[in-house]
């Protein structure tokens, strides 16, 4: 109900924006889903999505208010692209597992850093995962325009990496196996949560605080892991997108994916299935809305702004449900 109230008021803007509504969101499911080369751009602007939204939905079972991803996503580039332009000459069986244990590695180190001023300075969690998205941006830029930039290049970008570094195509397709990756972490994500006792731990400190204390969990441990966990997946989102979409390292390598993959695990409601569909919808409004704005000349912003009144709503209407439920 939440969703289709969203797509009202969303006809509403196009409407005013002097587009047929109907004919408006014709074009964006032709053009997220419109034929296989629409559908393949759809699935690989939802991976680093679903990566980084597993990540959260982690970090928020266990209450932890990880906004981060964007920062951890960009150091994850940083430092598997480091691996990438230091070791051109490895076999890509080795030098793909170490790029992307390097990627999480970086997610990890940038997760850990806002998780121990949390927990030994008592500083806002917040406050620290959002202000470090900024450091982690700018490190990035100036890493691509100085230290790594391209010998003779004038652009910020490093050199392009060697082909065993970028992630191997699908059968000949534009599919990579990042995407085959993301997949088997929905599963992977569901079992940890669901069926191992760090998940239920996880999920028992997110549930109720101060039981888990008097259960003798430890609790601070436990949100550390949980911040250490969903570091780890954005700085893998991270690397994965720059070893396929850019092949090198970029001043600017995301498309606001941290900042939508924390959406993405709220609208999913917090499940690795649902997150995987709320990753494609996601994606789909953002294919969706180029080709509104190729085809009818409607701005960008205004599929933006849907995209926000389809999670806004979506997540009240959940609110209330709830709501009326413990009433």
């Amino acid at each position: 109900m939440g969703g289709l109230i969203a797509l009202l008021l969303g006809a509403v803007l196009i409407q005013l924006s002097g587009a047929n509504p109907l004919q408006a969101y014709g074009v964006m499911l032709a053009g997220a889903f419109g034929g296989f080369r629409q559908l393949t751009e759809t699935l690989l602007k939802a991976t680093p999505l679903l990566i980084i939204g597993l990540g959260m939905t982690i970090a928020f079972r266990c209450r932890v208010w990880n906004i981060g991803a964007e920062g951890q996503y960009y150091i994850g580039a940083l430092l598997g692209s480091i691996v990438a332009l230091k070791l051109p000459g490895l076999n890509a069986v080795i030098l793909i597992p170490l790029m992307l244990m390097a990627g999480m590695l970086g997610g990890v180190i940038w997760s850990a850093i806002a998780g121990l001023l949390h927990l030994k300075r008592g500083m806002n969690l917040i406050i620290c995962t959002l202000m470090l998205n900024y450091v982690g941006i700018l490190l990035v830029q100036y890493a691509a325009r100085v230290p790594l930039q391209q010998p003779d290049g004038f652009l910020p970008e490093s050199a392009q990496f060697s082909v065993a570094a970028q992630i191997p195509t699908l059968f000949g397709t534009r599919l990579h196996l990042g995407m085959v990756l993301a997949v088997l972490l929905v599963g992977g994500v569901y079992l940890l949560l669901w069926r191992t006792p760090l998940g239920f731990q996880l999920r028992a400190v997110g549930s109720r605080l101060s039981v888990a204390r008097c259960a003798g969990m430890k609790v601070d441990r436990s949100i550390l892991t949980a911040l250490l966990l969903s570091g780890a997946l954005s700085g893998l989102a991270g690397i994965l997108e720059v070893s396929y979409t850019y092949t090198r390292l970029k001043g600017d390598i995301s498309d606001s994916y941290g900042f939508s993959g924390i959406l993405v695990a709220l609208l999913g409601q917090l499940h690795p299935i649902g997150v995987l569909i709320a990753a494609v919808l996601f994606s789909a409004l953002m294919v969706g809305a180029q080709s509104l704005n190729v085809v009818l000349q409607i701005p960008a912003s205004v599929a933006e702004v849907i995209q926000a009144l389809v999670v806004l709503f979506v997540l009240a209407g959940h609110a209330i449900s709830r709501q009326s439920e413990s009433e």
